[in-house]
């Protein structure tokens, strides 16, 4: 548990400085007076009457839109407090050499720096530990361009950090040794991405404006700008989130479309050119095709039934057995058939489906799976949702649900592995951690189930392989001598 904070004071900097802090992009302000290292205190935002630069000189381009708008959102009366810092370091810049790679790290331009170090005779720059307040605190507009007293003390913790101990001693290593960006073209890329959300303003929920979202939070990530995953999201949510709706709906066209793209989000794929067989959403197979087929990782065929209050009778079943064979052929047989139905089933239409080798699921229960694939891509391993329904024959919401509540486990035993190397390494002030501490660590928290060393260290090089990125590892000579360091927080979603 991290230590409890009592802050007493706030720190003015300009509004879009805080905001390049609280995103991640940058580490460092520029104080007007000197901050001694392990000073703890709010971001207090203010305007950029401070700056030696109008804002369209005094930041780089990439930022300004991100600069404009915090500016418009600084209120006249109240401001909103939204995180706080510690001062991990303070030093003075009176070189024009530094505010080159100084820019290239920072949001602002080498002529805004340079501009200030004039007007001041030189820069204080001071490396900040960002950390978000749970919730945002309103204070009155305070005339003091430096250190205001708190209406009243904030107690606050550790436990919401912009970025993670090892992600903000990297970007201080870069800052000391002026390293440049290793990524300038997706910077670049993200900006303009800001660009346009700023411009739409993600007034409505399209799925352009939440792709954008989407891709601009990837490449934060990428960047190191955030090492947390905050309230992820997928901008497939849009139609995931009608699955159920719609099957229960007379609009069956619509459902059909709908059951096709579920399958292509858990990982089906199609490779005919067929369309009476088809898994195209915007190409339905119509009267007398098949409702979705699919060929890998394993061939599955089904049919549909959107329905508000009718029952599924025992021709349904019967149509997609005669649809397969029809279009099939001698690849029918090996399919895994299923009906995504929401009626409730004719004792004909039970007996169908046990006696021909046919699923049925409900759309909630597609739903369901679906969505828990859009918020941990990856966390449906079809060929265990393949056993799941081979062996639930006729109903399989039930089975299928069971597999749902152990992939959820599975994640959250992941997330508290994460949290726990987190939490050991920032308690022990440690770069790395050993499996074996990891391990007394995992045993030690309460965690929601039970494992072996081995089991812990298998689930350790799976969370730092390069393509999850939630710790980082470094190989050790023997197989018990890997160590581990935390990236970013694996969230669980409700």
């Amino acid at each position: 548990m991290n230590q409890q904070v009592l802050l007493q004071t706030a720190f003015c900097l300009p509004t879009p400085d805080i905001e390049a802090l609280i995103e991640g992009r940058m580490i460092a302000a520029i104080p007007r007076i000197f901050v001694n290292p392990g000073r703890q205190f709010a971001l207090y935002p203010s305007d950029t009457s401070s700056n030696a630069l109008p804002i369209e000189q005094y930041y780089r381009s990439n930022f300004i839109p991100t600069a404009q708008k915090s500016l418009a959102e600084l209120g006249s009366e109240t401001v909103q407090i939204k995180a706080w810092a510690k001062c991990e370091r303070c030093q003075v810049l009176d070189d024009s050499e530094s505010l080159d790679f100084l820019s290239q790290l920072t949001v602002w331009t080498t002529a805004g720096l340079e501009q200030t170090r004039v007007k001041r005779g030189h820069i204080f720059l001071a490396y900040l530990r960002v950390y978000r307040l749970p919730q945002p605190m309103e204070i009155p507009v305070h005339p003091s361009p430096r250190f205001i007293p708190l209406p009243q003390p904030l107690t606050v913790t550790q436990d919401t950090p912009v970025l993670s101990q090892t992600f903000f001693e990297q970007r201080c290593r870069q800052m000391e040794e002026r390293q440049p960006p290793q990524h300038p073209e997706l910077e670049e890329l993200q900006s303009a991405i800001a660009k346009r959300c700023c411009l739409q303003q993600i007034a409505s929920l399209s799925d352009s404006n939440l792709a954008a979202k989407e891709l601009d939070q990837d490449i934060k990530e990428f960047l190191g700008w955030s090492s947390q995953s905050i309230g992820r999201f997928d901008s497939d949510f849009i139609w995931i989130k009608t699955i159920a709706e719609v099957g229960n709906s007379s609009d069956g066209h619509t459902f059909e479309k709908l059951v096709r793209k579920s399958l292509l989000k858990l990982g089906f794929t199609n490779s005919r050119n067929d369309p009476r067989a088809s898994l195209n959403p915007e190409a339905t197979g119509g009267a007398g095709g098949i409702d979705f087929y699919a060929d890998a990782p394993y061939p599955i065929v089904g049919e549909c039934k959107a329905t508000k209050s009718e029952i599924v009778p025992s021709k349904t079943p019967g149509q997609l057995i005669q649809l397969g064979n029809n279009h099939l052929q001698q690849d029918y047989a090996p399919c895994l058939k299923l009906i995504v139905a929401a009626g409730e089933l004719t004792p004909d239409a039970l007996r169908t489906t046990l006696n021909n080798q046919i699923s049925v699921i409900r759309p909630e229960t597609l739903q369901h799976l679906v969505e828990l694939q859009a918020q941990y891509k990856g966390a449906i391993d079809l060929l265990k949702l393949k056993a799941c329904l081979q062996d639930a024959y006729g109903l399989a919401d039930d089975k299928i649900e069971q597999y749902l509540v152990e992939v959820r486990q599975d994640i959250a035993v992941r997330s508290h592995i994460v949290q726990s190397v987190k939490s050991f390494q920032e308690n022990a002030g440690l770069g790395e951690v050993g499996v074996d501490a990891i391990y007394g660590a995992y045993i030690g928290s309460s965690p929601p189930k039970p494992l072996m060393p081995n089991e812990l260290r298998d689930i350790l090089i799976e969370l730092s392989s390069p393509l999850t990125g939630y710790l980082g590892r470094s190989k050790g000579n023997e197989l018990n001598r890997d160590r581990f360091y935390f990236l970013r927080d694996l969230p669980l979603i409700h």
